[in-house]
């Protein structure tokens, strides 16, 4: 009795030990295919565009806008992208705009009338789709379809649909302002960093204007910025910053973080604050408007090192063609507000 329980409980055993080996390599298995599923998925969200080293000129935005709007409006056989003619030229002087002809842009258009497509000519391009995706980046919100209200001869409004720039200056109709190419120059306040944005030399207390309509992300004091205003984009590819607002009456009565702005809205005032841990400090030695651009492909950029700040000194030499008219719209608290009302379709659907 006593061998033949051994030989029972032998047999057990081995079949308890394959049990668990086979369970241990289906645990195994099961594990090891959702980390490969897993580090499959994290590389393809890390498949996005690290960098952007946006300068094309004020020249080039201008001639290929100009394309696009008028092959639009006169609905001609030949519609044009500014951005598809922009990634072209791009890829033809290497990403660098300083070595830009208008004739390799006559050059472009002859052949796009003569039949050719976009697809023909840069299908040997190996970067033109880093330029396009890069450049959609940067002004993919700037050109197309919007109404805006105009004044008629009995003294009343109405609107009017356009297709064309929708982007406005940042700094409000009638009020100068002065500036130069100071991207990357060097700042020491807190620590030693480069200059991410362009300063826009003007008056305390003139309006600022929301270039692109957008959701109020960011708003209140930052000891680099003082009083500043952070906007998203609908497509939410660019987040637009503007700093050193007026002191005590930095942004438009009603502004909030959270809120839909219109491209052309005053926003807030220009002013001097920043450069203190103590809010509403004016340590700006010259009043002006600190406007900068992110562009954002993965939300991992945002708020780390991997941000990535633009040259928008090109950008707001273009913008200068369209700027958002003002008017005091509040006697008591002296706020401002646009001339004529604005819709372009992503608010109105």
């Amino acid at each position: 009795m006593l061998i033949k329980s051994f030989k029972i409980n032998r047999k057990l055993i081995i079949f308890i030990l394959v049990f668990i080996i086979l369970l241990s390599s289906m645990i195994s298995f099961y594990f090891l295919t959702i980390a490969t599923a897993n580090s499959e998925k994290e590389e393809e969200k890390k498949d996005f565009i690290k960098w952007v080293d946006f300068n094309v000129s004020a020249e080039a935005l201008n001639l290929t806008a100009k394309l696009d709007i008028d092959s639009h409006n006169k609905n001609e056989k030949v519609i044009y992208n500014w951005i598809e003619l922009l990634a072209y030229l791009s890829c033809k002087n290497g990403g660098n705009f300083k070595n830009f002809s208008a004739q390799d842009l006559n050059s472009l258009v002859e052949k796009l009338k003569n039949g050719q497509t976009i697809q023909e000519l840069t299908q040997d391009m190996k970067f033109y789709d880093y330029y396009y995706e890069s450049y959609s980046a940067v002004l993919g919100g700037f050109i197309g379809n919007y109404s805006i209200e105009v004044p008629n001869e009995d003294c009343t409004k109405s609107y009017q649909e356009k297709y064309g720039l929708k982007a406005f200056l940042p700094i409000a109709k009638n009020y100068s302002f002065s500036h130069y190419d100071d991207f990357g120059n060097s700042r020491s306040y807190g620590f030693k960093r480069t200059h991410l944005g362009n300063d826009l030399m003007g008056s305390i207390g003139t309006p600022i204007i929301a270039v692109e309509s957008g959701i109020v992300e960011n708003l209140g004091w930052n000891q680099y910025g003082g009083w500043r205003i952070g906007i998203r984009s609908f497509d939410t590819k660019r987040y637009y910053y503007y700093a050193h607002l007026r002191k005590d009456h930095p942004y438009v009565q009603g502004l909030e973080e959270g809120m839909t702005v219109k491209a052309g809205d005053v926003i807030g005032y220009l002013g001097m604050t920043g450069y203190s841990t103590k809010e509403n400090v004016n340590n700006i030695n010259v009043p002006h408007l600190h406007f900068g651009m992110q562009l954002i492909f993965d939300e991992s950029q945002v708020d780390s090192p991997n941000e990535i700040w633009i040259d928008v000194y090109q950008i707001i030499e273009f913008l200068q063609k369209n700027r958002s008219e003002v008017y005091k719209m509040n006697q008591e608290t002296k706020d401002y507000g646009r001339k004529f009302d604005f819709l372009e379709n992503s608010l109105m659907e």
